[in-house]
């Protein structure tokens, strides 16, 4: 071994040493690496597991009545045309209204674009794209909820990519997915719902209809230069909203957390340009995660029932921050996997508190909807990992044994679902027993994210999650 690999070496060993060795943590990121395991890990192989991790996450500005400041950055930016991108719904609230004040008091150029649609769809995305590229944006700004920041990041990047196709840069199977490389322009984004957490990650998610299955479009590139957190935003949202995207950002937070450790991750990129935003739990999206959970606990419901509590709405719109900070690097898996076929499928139902004229099943509810029996499928791999989470939701976890990991996340899960009057299962989507490998075959092409669970999945399986989500309570 040369001097400076046993250097590294060295290096390791002291920080596996002094890694945390309890229970709660047990899913190791460091501790005894032997030098032929060392030489194994940082041997460049595209059959080897990754052995490293990149953290990104866009710029977060808080603050209540913050959204003043937007123009000024466009200014600060040089900005000569804003490309500003809204839907019909937002485009009507107050928050619009402050805004465009704010770009009109610092005479920002910009044109509107409000046609992005809820739960957007390869169609939709086009439409904003077209729209992009028929202009000379040098900027975009995003107002809205996760539809909205995502609508507006791909059409940044197909504005910025005018030859290219629109699967080049879709996720395989589907696409191409072929990594970006050229410098898009600056995006600021203004989340007005507390879940998604698009302001901090590289991704764009829209319903593919050709396959009736969600996909999207990864890249760290594709981040918000600036997110815009405004919890006067948050004021706006109806309960069911609240309710939904809250348990958007709880799925976000108890996925990341338990998905496999980035160092089990196959396979490892040759380049490191092709190293993907999802990686798999790391130590630092541990933190934000897991401190995400706290919050939830505190503020949640509260949230939800009181938009009059401000703090609570306040805190939510952050929790939104740190899960997106944390899945944006480490990934989400089977929640995520299993609710693309599940929106991408439905045919009449139309939730509550949406004003939309298509069938639609809000995002973070057909995440949560499988969450109860995705958590008890997965805790056997990592129950400290599965227990911990629990406990952070606030389950009494004192003397649990590990065989009971996923009993308790599953009825802490339920409590909350029932606590927030989700839906009775899938079944309350119009969905039956029959709709299931259509379901699973839906699901089989998300392997951007169902390879990051942590205990792999047959189609069988797949068919037995979905069938234990008929009815959840």
């Amino acid at each position: 071994m040369s001097s400076k690999a046993r250097k590294v070496f060295s290096l390791m060993h002291d920080i596996g040493r002094a890694a945390c060795g309890c229970p709660a943590h047990s899913q190791s990121f460091g501790g005894g690496i032997s030098a032929s395991a060392l030489h194994k890990m940082t041997t460049m192989s595209s059959e080897a597991p990754d052995y490293a991790f990149e953290m990104a996450c866009s710029n977060i500005r808080f603050g209540p009545g913050v959204t003043q400041e937007v123009g000024m950055d466009f200014i600060n930016l040089g900005a000569k045309q804003v490309a500003v991108m809204t839907d019909k719904t937002v485009g009507g609230l107050p928050i619009m209204e402050a805004v465009l004040d704010s770009l009109q008091k610092h005479h920002v150029n910009f044109e509107i674009f409000d046609k992005v649609r809820v739960e957007p769809t390869d169609e939709s995305f086009q439409e904003a794209i077209s729209f992009a590229r028929e202009n000379q944006f040098d900027a975009f700004l995003a107002v809205g909820g996760g539809s909205v920041m995502d609508t507006c990041k791909a059409a940044n990047l197909y504005a910025c990519h005018s030859e290219a196709e629109f699967l080049d840069f879709v996720n395989a199977p589907i696409g191409k997915g072929l990594p970006i490389t050229k410098q898009l322009k600056p995006l600021i984004a203004i989340p007005t719902t507390a879940g998604t957490g698009s302001e901090t990650t590289g991704v764009a998610i829209f319903d593919y209809t050709p396959l009736k299955a969600k996909t999207g479009i990864a890249h760290r590139s594709l981040r918000p230069l600036l997110g815009i957190v405004d919890p006067l935003h948050t004021v706006h949202m109806p309960t069911q909203v609240a309710a939904y995207s809250g348990f958007d950002v709880l799925c976000h937070a108890l996925e990341s957390y338990t998905a496999i450790p980035y160092h089990q991750r196959t396979p490892r990129p040759q380049n490191p340009i092709n190293r993907p935003a999802y990686q798999g739990s790391n130590p630092i999206s541990d933190i934000w995660s897991t401190h995400a959970l706290r919050m939830l606990k505190k503020y949640f419901k509260r949230a939800v029932y009181d938009p009059e509590d401000l703090e609570a709405r306040s805190q939510m719109h952050l929790a939104s921050v740190f899960a997106g900070v944390g899945f944006g690097n480490a990934g989400v898996h089977l929640c995520h996997g299993m609710s693309y076929p599940i929106s991408g499928m439905v045919k009449k139902h139309q939730a509550s508190d949406y004003q939309v004229d298509h069938p639609l099943v809000p995002h973070g509810l057909s995440v949560v909807i499988t969450a109860p029996a995705v958590f008890e499928f997965t805790a056997p791999s990592n129950p400290e990992r599965h227990l911990e989470a629990a406990g952070l939701l606030g389950a009494d976890v004192t003397n649990a044994k590990k065989d009971d990991a996923g009993l308790i996340l599953t009825d802490t899960l339920k409590t909350y679902m029932q606590d927030m009057k989700v839906e009775n299962g899938i079944a309350e989507f119009g969905y039956k027993s029959d709709d299931i490998p259509a379901l699973v075959k839906g699901t089989l092409p998300q392997k951007r994210v169902t390879v990051l669970a942590p205990k792999p999945q047959t189609e069988e399986d797949l068919s037995m999650l979905f069938e234990k989500s008929m009815r959840v309570y």
